[in-house]
């Protein structure tokens, strides 16, 4: 991936330091009948979790992009909100994902695979 506003084809249309924020816009999205999803870029490696050090982005297909902007301007994320989502958290939630796949996920590629190939043994 290149270019860190496309992703499959996909866009951005906006962009946060957390996650909270982009999947309350997300949901906006998903509300006003526009498929979105949220990408992270964060490091977890070294647990970088703010400003350009850990973009989140919500993408769209092209074709939607105009009225996700739209969504997206007439309806801003509030502190208020934000703080919410933020303590309706549960830290407690298991992972979404099997550790293995974290590291693939996070790296936008489908499969990640880090086996030493019986082939080289020879």
């Amino acid at each position: 991936m290149s270019d860190p506003k496309t992703y499959e084809g996909w866009i951005s249309v906006f962009t946060s330091g957390t996650d909270f924020e982009a999947d309350l816009v997300r949901d906006r999205l998903d509300d006003a009948g526009i498929a979105a999803v949220v990408l992270t870029q964060r490091d977890h490696a070294f647990n970088l979790t703010m400003g350009d050090l850990a973009p989140v982005h919500v993408m769209v297909q092209p074709e939607n992009e105009a009225a996700a902007r739209e969504v997206v301007a007439e309806a801003p994320v509030s502190e208020a909100e934000l703080t919410e989502a933020a303590l309706a958290a549960d830290i407690n939630a298991p992972d979404a994902h099997p550790p293995d796949q974290e590291a693939a996920l996070d790296s936008g590629l489908d499969d990640l695979n880090l086996d030493i190939s019986s082939d080289d043994e020879e």
